[in-house]
């Protein structure tokens, strides 16, 4: 299964004090808009989003179609496909994506430990 990219989605309070202290820890923004209270910043391939007032709580993010690099990837499994797989599996979806659709579109599953874990696919 082919979830995509990965980060992890943080829930901050304060975006301009979060994305000071990651910067510190060598992090360099890669995409996205203070003003607008998101940003996603990258150390290597290592890639985390920080979310004010957007999301409730901090969730692990794949991005099918894309790489860590935020590049389209050629092949890719389509976020209605993952969803069908994992509802096979027997997991319950927390948020779904319309399956007769195409494009972008995400879907929900929670872990074990109540960790939202979302496949946000953008194309």
């Amino acid at each position: 299964m082919n979830l995509g990219a990965f980060s992890v989605s943080l829930a901050v309070k304060d975006i301009r004090a979060s994305r000071d202290f990651y910067l510190k820890l060598g992090f360099e923004i890669f995409h996205g808009d203070v003003e607008h209270d998101w940003l996603i910043l990258k150390n290597r391939e290592h890639v985390i989003g920080l979310f004010q007032d957007m999301i409730d709580r901090n969730m692990l993010t794949f991005n099918p179609g894309w790489d860590q690099d935020g590049r389209e990837t050629a092949d890719f499994t389509d976020v209605r496909d993952l969803q069908k797989a994992l509802k096979a599996a027997g997991l319950e979806m927390a948020a779904e994506v319309d399956e007769s659709g195409s494009g972008p579109g995400r879907c929900i599953v929670i872990d074990p430990d109540g960790n939202p874990v979302m496949l946000d696919q953008h194309r």
